[in-house]
C-alpha cells in the first residue's frame, strides 16, 4: 500500500492560501521565483531552496498568529499595509527581508491587547 505523504511546504503553502488569503503571485513575488514554480511547490514535485523555505515558515508562523484576530482578507491587507509601528513599512518586506522579528514584536503587542 503506497501513499503520499504531505510535505511540510505543501502545507504551508495551502495555509498561506487559504488562512492568509495570498496568491500563488504574491507567494512567488515574495520568495523571489516564478508562479510555476511555486506550483510545483505546492504539488510537491518540487522542494524550495533553504532562503525560501525560511521565508515560507516565517510567513506561515505569521499568517497562523494573524489568523487568531483577521480573517484571510484582512490577513493579506495586514501584510501589504504600511505600519507605523514597522515605521512605514509593510510586514511581507519585512519578512521577506529576514527581520520577522519586526513583525512579531507587534503581534506580541497584539496578543496583549495593546496595539490595534
Amino acid at each position: 500500500m503506497s501513499f503520499m505523504v504531505e510535505r511540510p511546504v505543501v502545507r504551508f503553502l495551502s495555509d498561506l492560501r487559504q488562512t492568509g488569503g495570498l496568491r500563488g503571485t504574491d507567494i512567488a513575488n515574495f520568495t523571489d521565483v516564478s508562479k510555476a514554480t511555486v506550483s510545483r511547490w505546492s504539488q510537491g514535485r518540487k522542494t524550495p531552496h533553504p532562503r525560501a523555505q525560511l521565508v515560507l515558515s516565517d510567513l506561515h508562523y505569521v499568517v497562523m498568529r494573524l489568523d487568531e484576530y483577521y480573517g484571510a482578507e484582512e490577513i493579506r491587507a495586514w501584510l501589504y499595509a504600511r505600519h507605523p509601528q514597522l515605521n512605514g513599512e509593510r510586514a511581507i518586506d519585512l519578512i521577506h527581508e529576514d527581520r520577522s522579528e519586526e513583525v512579531l514584536k507587534i503581534l506580541d503587542r497584539l496578543d496583549a491587547d495593546v496595539y490595534l
